[in-house]
């Protein structure tokens, strides 16, 4: 008898199509300009979670989305994804230097190169969006969500909060530490699935659900990002640890305590589960990726 499939297997190969995606998208590094394309391919191609695609896939084919239809808002979310990470490795930002086991972009290039390899990902993010393989009212929406996701409102504006707080975390209180998340981590992650329930056609009370289920994975995203640089190493994570810390910048061990940020990330898990009870197993890569958002180590 067959083994009953496991949402472990979707996710493996939806990490292998999102993976063939970027590669055919992205400009061959032979091509002119030579250095930015090859910067543009080392900033997208060498690992990652895949988190933010992965959510789409999930998303998307629990609500009946074919996965052709899934594969320009999965690429155009970790195209978004990579451009933030170049930029925020920058000197003039986190001034990192690891990333993904790797020299950032800027140290492998130069940082010239780096911030256009981010502008020029940010770029392809919406015109692979554009020619998404669903209706024009669907790519409209799906472009307005990522926009909204990416910007000032979004991720860009929880960076701006971070570096006001970096050096002094006492600014923040738990509310404000958690709105500067929802929007650095938050925006991006719950774009994510939205974007799948988008182009899946879901109804606005499913999307109530999902929401609920995004703003926890984004909050449980970020805190267990906070304790894997205290608690985690460079080798594993496959970036610098300790980091946070020497910048003085505000996490939840440094405002709550480890184990009140362990605590909170159970509570965060449960959020979840509930939030996708009304769905059954039509969800379950949505809540392997829940359980994988918390227990991960890197």
């Amino acid at each position: 008898m067959d083994a009953t499939p496991s949402p472990l297997d979707d996710l493996d190969s939806w990490r292998l199509r999102i993976d063939a995606a970027l590669d055919r998208l992205l400009p061959p590094s032979g091509d002119e300009p030579r250095r930015l394309h090859a910067a543009m391919r080392h900033a997208t191609l060498l690992g990652g979670k895949r988190m933010r695609p992965l959510l789409v896939y999930a998303t998307g084919t629990a609500f009946g989305g074919g996965l052709a239809a899934l594969d320009a808002p999965a690429v155009a979310v970790e195209l978004i994804q990579a451009y933030s990470l170049v930029h925020d490795d920058l000197p003039a930002m986190d001034d990192d230097t690891l990333r993904r086991g790797q020299p950032t972009v800027h140290v492998a290039f130069d940082e010239a190169t780096a911030i256009l390899a981010g502008d020029a990902l940010q770029s392809l993010a919406f015109a692979s969006l554009a020619g998404a393989a669903c209706g024009a009212e669907a790519r409209v929406a799906m472009l307005g969500e990522l926009a909204a996701a990416s910007g000032s409102r979004g991720m860009c504006g929880g960076q701006a909060l971070d570096i006001d707080a970096t050096g002094a975390p006492a600014t923040l209180d738990i509310d404000g530490l958690e709105r500067l998340h929802a929007m650095k981590t938050g925006a991006l992650l719950r774009a994510s699935v939205r974007l799948g329930a988008i182009a899946a056609g879901a109804d606005a009370a499913a999307r109530e659900h999902l929401d609920r289920y995004a703003n926890a994975l984004g909050l449980a995203f970020q805190i267990r990002d906070d304790l894997l640089d205290v608690e985690g190493d460079s080798a594993t994570l496959g970036k610098t640890t300790g980091k946070d810390a020497a910048q003085d910048k505000a996490t939840f061990p440094a405002l709550i305590g480890a184990d009140a940020s362990r605590k909170r990330l159970l509570r965060l898990a449960q959020e979840m589960d509930e939030a996708l009870q009304p769905f059954g197993t039509a969800v379950a890569a949505l809540a392997a990726l829940g359980r994988r958002a918390v227990e991960r180590s890197h």
